[in-house]
């Protein structure tokens, strides 16, 4: 598990970057997170040595338990966005919200809200 919020934002942005192609490249996460190249740099080393990520041949691909893990992190975002939205929450307002609410909600929390967006 990651004990900071960026490591997540970071894996979600790979994700993200990644069903849209195979090859990621730092630029392209900074750019997408709005942070500096080197900023990625020191944050892809860590996700290494936790094993969420590798780096072949300059493209940031994500290990199995990165691809579990980012999956998890875009699910909660996507679901707690829905929420919102559902809510009356405006998109752009909704999103913001969600990439916050994210990291900070308990796990009963959000399987409330879970339960709430999907109906069960």
């Amino acid at each position: 598990m990651i004990d900071n919020e960026s490591g997540e934002d970071y894996l979600e942005a790979i994700l993200r970057l990644s069903s849209a192609k195979q090859d990621v490249h730092s630029v392209e996460v900074a750019r997408e997170l709005g942070v500096s190249k080197p900023a990625v740099t020191k944050a892809m080393r860590i996700l290494t040595q936790k094993g969420y990520v590798q780096i072949i041949d300059n493209h940031i691909h994500l290990t199995e338990s990165g691809q579990k893990y980012a999956a998890s992190v875009y699910e909660r975002h996507r679901t707690l966005t829905d929420f919102l939205r559902n809510l009356g929450v405006s998109a752009e307002a909704a999103e913001t919200d969600a990439c916050r609410m994210e990291h900070i909600l308990s796990e009963e929390t959000y399987a409330a809200i879970r339960r709430s967006v999907k109906g069960k």
